[in-house]
């Protein structure tokens, strides 16, 4: 739908009589009638219950138009034919409260000048305000159904963008998982092609891992603690593989166990160190896992003693690539992933992220 076309207002009893506009129609006739009513001859309530009468038939004919028929000829507009609807309605239902009002056996109304001239003053107030209130009313609900129509494109443009970014955050997870387990595979294939004896407690202990690590790959947000226990499990694993080139060392605050994050992401940085850094490395090295909360930040940074960045790719691999866009993608300018070389080896990866949404 083009956004330079109203839709057409609800339709029925409830819109042709909503209480808002009962509401002003009752407040402004009671006002119009009530200053009427100081100098009207036959009394102040006379003049109230006219000016009432006429200001409901004007808006029961305002709202008949709004509806009826439902579809016009295309040399009249629906705001025209409500106006002078409205406008033509007032000499008439002025006509029929002055009739009904005569007293049986009386002169009929237009004989007696006092009644005449109330007549012809109601008639042409009528006649005089009721176009304009009608206008009024049409400005007010064009604009009321313009800002609807505004709120209605935010929403299902919003709604778009939260999908498009669903899909961009599944994409990268689905990238991701096959991009770990295929470089824990490919380790563990190395073992076991060298017949080394220590092949099937690998493998025990890999199987035991992927029970525990495939659920999680799915999820949208895991937390530090969880992440922790992966990262344990998987250097334990490389640790079986090369037990004589890697040493860890985990020193995470109890205060950031339960802090939320993507999933993988402490163990996407740990997985880079141990591939592009301890494993090319032939002195092997020492990875230290490390996580502060300050503040209202997070602040993780995995260090090793490997072989340090390529000059060929930056030292960063598929995983980290990805872990950056999923970074940016859920905390936009909140976070920021920072991986530097160390002298005289190894690399230094920090993750600064902020402290939200605490599991319970």
């Amino acid at each position: 739908m083009s956004t330079s076309v109203l839709p057409a207002p609800p339709r029925g009893f409830i819109r042709a009589f909503g209480w808002k506009r009962v509401l002003f129609t009752l407040i402004f006739s009671f006002a119009v009638g009530s200053l009427l009513g100081i100098p009207w001859q036959s009394g102040w309530w006379s003049a109230v219950e006219r000016v009432l009468a006429l200001g409901f038939v004007a808006m029961g004919v305002f709202s008949l138009f709004e509806q009826w028929p439902k579809r016009l000829p295309s040399w009249i507009a629906r705001w025209v034919l409500q106006v002078v609807g409205v406008a033509v309605s007032m000499p008439i239902a002025t006509v029929v409260i002055y009739v009904l009002s005569t007293e049986p056996g009386a002169p009929p109304f237009w004989t007696v000048p006092d009644r005449m001239g109330g007549f012809s003053v109601l008639c042409g107030l009528g006649i005089f305000l009721s176009p304009w209130i009608a206008l009024g009313a049409l400005v007010r609900q064009k604009d009321a159904l313009a800002r609807e129509q505004a709120l209605a494109l935010d929403l299902a443009r919003s709604e778009v963008e939260r999908h498009a970014l669903d899909a961009r955050l599944n994409l990268l997870q689905a990238q991701v998982a096959p991009h770990f387990l295929f470089n824990t595979l490919a380790n563990v294939q190395a073992l076991v092609e060298t017949g080394s004896p220590k092949a099937p407690d690998v493998l025990r202990s890999l199987i035991a891992y992927l029970r525990a690590a495939v659920p999680r790959l799915d999820e949208p947000v895991t937390t530090l603690g969880r992440e922790l226990e992966l990262v344990r499990a998987y250097l334990e694993l490389m640790r079986m593989r090369m037990p004589d080139r890697l040493q860890f060392e985990l020193d995470i605050d109890e205060s950031a166990l339960n802090l939320r994050c993507p999933p993988m992401t402490l163990l996407t940085l740990v997985e880079n160190a141990v591939r592009h850094g301890i494993d090319p490395s032939e002195d092997g090295g020492h990875i230290d896992i490390a996580a502060r909360v300050e503040g209202t930040r997070c602040r993780v940074h995995v260090r090793d003693t490997g072989g340090g960045l390529r000059e060929a790719s930056g030292g960063l691999g598929t995983g980290l690539a990805a872990l950056r866009e999923r970074l940016q993608l859920i905390f936009g300018d909140e976070t920021e992933l920072r991986v530097t070389a160390l002298v005289p080896h190894g690399v230094l990866a920090e993750l600064d992220l902020p402290v939200v949404g605490a599991s319970p």
